[in-house]
């Protein structure tokens, strides 16, 4: 009886490779995918990574529900607030669910590579076709998914070859491959991929470069009217009049701040229209530019919240690139789509009204848009909630009808049309606040109030919930498209108090006491604060 040996310079099948190393190989695989595909992204097509590809194909799939869980997710431990939160918590659990997926195919590719190879080629695809199914795809953007398909699969292979031949005879011959050299190289691999992923989400310095070649550029052919003396009640405790950019609320689904140059940055409007138009960001600005003082509220606002906020925004009317453009009939809504792929629905007979105040905006409070607020274009419509009228990041707009297109909020059933409702708030007193009377003997109260585009007519105080109410004072009104804020001073005994407020729009509708959730048309009620006299 004869034996024949295995040749000593192949590993045997049943060696197999130690279930750890096998799980680091595959995330270490996985980890260059991913970031060698973020730096290929950065390079040639910002929002083709698969990694934020798949984490917005989540926002956008993701059910109502979900949804309005997320949005209400905060961590006040680590300063990270709404509108933040939620991202945060997306892109992590993402990250580990990827993680978990590597580590068990991993442990299953110890004796056989087809394990690994299945999972990250099911990862890549999964990438591919986020990528591809994205309302904002271009040819370029497959670049990226595919380099992550196949680095993916080259350096597991390799790596798992390395290990491989590091258990069999062959390693302790010349040439070999140790099982320290084989570990190094997982660990080196897996690193590279992380400092690639880093390399490619720092390389934003192009929409930077862009904005700040701008400065000085964006001069609005007609300014907003200065602000009257008195616009504000900063000095008692009110926001001032005009919100700077860096404390402007931001509410939005983007996973990471989309970047776009001006100089890159173009646009159609097509769809109901009898021509079409292709814009790019110099004939914006060769066109007359507005400049508009505006409040914009986002309907998760709850009563007494502080998702409002005013600017002076700079753009071009709207209205009248609708005209250029021929509205024709049927054209229910303007369906702009965002660079991240959001999409809004606005109505269009509001966008025509001659006193619409729309703007495709490029300049925020005498600057560039900031990138957080839709650099370098978005859509501004005063009067309607944020989420059919506020598009940042703006990279299609579509005339068409309800019924064919259905925005990404709609679609998780909230209003088709959403005016904003007379609201106001109390800013002074804060919860539990205790107020010391001044030398006159009465304590000072604060707040603002909105109703845009109706503007705001009166504003009454109650202060304990059997008072009297009072008319309080209102600053001087700047524009029916902005807030106005009221102040009202009071003796009122020492002890506890309960402060309400209600707000009269200037057709004499007065605000309701009705409650209701933000959702689907925004909040309603009286704010109350309760609070305390010296």
């Amino acid at each position: 009886m004869s034996i024949t040996a295995t040749p000593p310079d192949t590993a045997p099948r049943s060696a197999g490779v130690p279930g750890p190393v096998a799980a680091l190989i595959e995330v270490a695989s996985v980890s260059a995918a991913l970031g060698l595909s973020q730096l290929a992204a950065a390079l040639i097509a910002p929002a083709s990574a698969p990694f934020q590809a798949v984490a917005d194909t989540v926002v956008r799939l993701s059910p109502a529900g979900l949804t309005e869980f997320g949005k209400s997710l905060e961590f006040p431990a680590l300063g990270i607030g709404k509108g933040v939160a939620d991202k945060l918590a997306l892109l992590v659990g993402i990250g580990a669910v990827i993680l978990l997926i590597a580590v068990i195919a991993g442990l299953a590719s110890r004796r056989r590579r087809l394990p690994g190879r299945v999972a990250i080629a099911a990862l890549g695809v999964a990438g591919l076709a986020a990528v591809i199914f994205s309302p904002v795809f271009a040819p370029l953007n497959l670049v990226a998914p595919l380099v992550a398909l196949l680095t993916g699969l080259a350096v597991f292979g390799w790596l798992h070859a390395l290990a491989t031949r590091s258990r069999g005879p062959a390693a302790d011959r010349p040439g070999g491959v140790s099982r320290r050299s084989a570990l190094l190289a997982a660990v080196a691999v897996g690193i590279g991929g992380i400092g690639a992923a880093v390399a490619g989400s720092s390389l934003g310095g192009g929409v930077a470069r862009s904005r700040t070649a701008l400065l000085g550029r964006i001069r609005p052919t007609r300014p907003a009217p200065a602000l009257p003396p008195g616009a504000d009640f900063a000095s008692i405790g009110c926001p001032t009049f005009l919100t700077a950019n860096r404390d402007f609320y931001r509410i939005d689904t983007a996973l990471r701040i989309p970047e776009v140059t001006a100089e890159s940055w173009s646009m159609r409007v097509h769809g109901l229209v009898e021509r079409e138009l292709r814009l790019t960001y110099d004939d914006l600005l060769a066109r007359p530019l507005l400049e508009q003082t505006i409040t914009m509220t986002c309907v998760s606002n709850e009563v007494n919240g502080n998702l409002i906020s005013t600017a002076n925004f700079t753009g071009v009317s709207l209205r009248d690139l609708l005209l250029e453009a021929g509205v024709a009939p049927g054209a229910e809504q303007l369906f702009s789509t965002s660079i991240d792929g959001w999409t809004a629905g606005t109505p269009t007979d509001v966008l025509l009204r001659p006193d619409s105040g729309a703007l495709l905006a490029i300049g925020m409070n005498g600057e560039p848009l900031p990138p957080e607020h839709g650099f370098p274009v978005r859509l501004v419509v005063p009067g309607l909630y944020g989420f059919v009228s506020a598009t940042k990041w703006l990279a299609d707009l579509e005339l068409t009808t309800f019924d064919a297109k259905q925005a990404y909020w709609l679609q998780r059933g909230w209003a088709q049309r959403a005016p904003i409702k007379t609201q106001s708030r109390v800013d002074r007193p804060r919860p539990f606040e205790t107020l010391t009377p001044g030398r006159d003997g009465t304590v000072a109260m604060a707040g603002i109030a909105w109703a845009q585009p109706r503007g705001i007519g009166g504003v009454e105080v109650r202060i304990d919930e059997n008072g009297p109410w009072r008319p309080a004072q209102l600053t001087p009104q700047v524009n029916p498209r902005t807030w106005r804020m009221w102040r009202i001073d009071l003796a009122l005994a020492a002890g506890s108090h309960y402060i309400q407020c209600r707000a009269t729009d200037s057709t004499g509708a007065t605000q309701t006491a009705t409650p209701a959730p933000p959702i689907p048309d925004g909040a309603a009620g009286w704010p109350g604060i309760r609070f305390a006299v010296a």
